[in-house]
């Protein structure tokens, strides 16, 4: 049996891998800065910890007994302001900090979660060891950087870390400002859609897929770099048209009403190799299937408002 640290627990990633967990024999320590209305049960245990905070994070550890993994998920993702803030570099010393504390404790592994952004955009398919990294945001800078400072941990007996790098998601409690529920939520409400051309092509995964892969990750042993993603090009026009027939709502789609910037690469996708072959996983979730689940969600949340 093992006894899984989480951070980030009550985030979007995060609450779905914590309903995963919730059905295996692992114990749960459940870390968010914001407890709220969650309860203790006899797999999950709730911990409120500001991980910004190195005494918080002592503390922390004086609690638990014998964590053996851990699955960072916390992060500042703010929209519109995570790319380029200082707090990405706060969270990289954190981070070192816990993955000490953790070690201190006793614990065996560690799996961080990167993003996308790591890489340069200009290769086909991301390739975990084979496509160049990119250091030209502070968001994948500080992540890459973080990544290559674990890599060390590796050579340590006893302790392994790896590395999910996640490409782009959708689903339940994503937040609303993002591309999917930003399309969603103007259907339901009878108003247009406005997009770009669409034409970019983008590597989309079930927000429960991935916190499927996660577990997958954190109850292996591989080492180093996994993407996370679907492998599959998708269009955005093609996503955000599945949307509008999904809701029956088409005609509210308005492509090349908004300008993309010029900058923006016109195809990210993700080699899931190491994923499917040595990991072990495959998505669960069609888009469709995916989309329709995340539609009814939020219809829910509007019933509610």
């Amino acid at each position: 049996m093992k006894k899984i640290i989480v951070t980030g627990a009550n985030g979007f990633v995060g609450k779905h891998v914590i309903e995963l967990l919730k059905h295996s024999e692992h114990v749960v320590y459940a870390l968010t800065t914001h407890i709220g209305d969650k309860k203790n049960d006899e797999r999950i245990s709730w911990h409120e910890v500001d991980l910004l905070d190195e005494k918080e994070v002592s503390d922390l550890f004086k609690e638990l007994e014998a964590p053996t993994h851990l699955l960072h998920l916390a992060w500042d993702t703010t929209p519109g302001l995570y790319w380029h803030s200082t707090s990405n570099v706060q969270w990289v010393r954190a981070t070192l900090s816990l993955i000490d504390a953790f070690k201190a404790a006793g614990g065996r592994r560690f799996v961080g979660v990167g993003t996308c952004a790591e890489y340069n955009f200009t290769a086909e398919l991301c390739h975990e060891d084979e496509t160049a990294l990119s250091f030209t945001t502070m968001y994948g800078s500080c992540k890459n950087t973080l990544q290559q400072l674990l890599s060390a941990y590796n050579q340590k007996k006893c302790f392994s870390t790896s590395w999910a790098r996640l490409f782009y998601m959708y689903g339940p409690n994503e937040h609303p400002l993002r591309l999917v529920p930003s399309v969603i939520q103007s259907l339901m409400l009878g108003k247009t859609a406005n997009c770009s051309h669409g034409n970019q092509i983008r590597d989309y995964l079930y927000v429960k897929d991935v916190a499927s892969a996660l577990v997958a990750l954190v109850e292996s042993d591989i080492t180093g770099p996994v993407n996370v993603a679907s492998g599959i090009p998708y269009l955005l026009k093609d996503l955000v048209n599945e949307v509008g027939c999904l809701m029956g709502e088409t005609e509210l789609i308005k492509l090349n009403a908004i300008p993309s910037p010029q900058s923006e690469p016109p195809m990210i996708v993700a080699d899931t190799s190491r994923l499917t072959n040595i990991v072990g996983w495959k998505p669960t979730y069609s888009m469709k299937e995916g989309l329709s689940e995340t539609i009814e969600w939020w219809r829910e949340q509007l019933v509610v408002q």
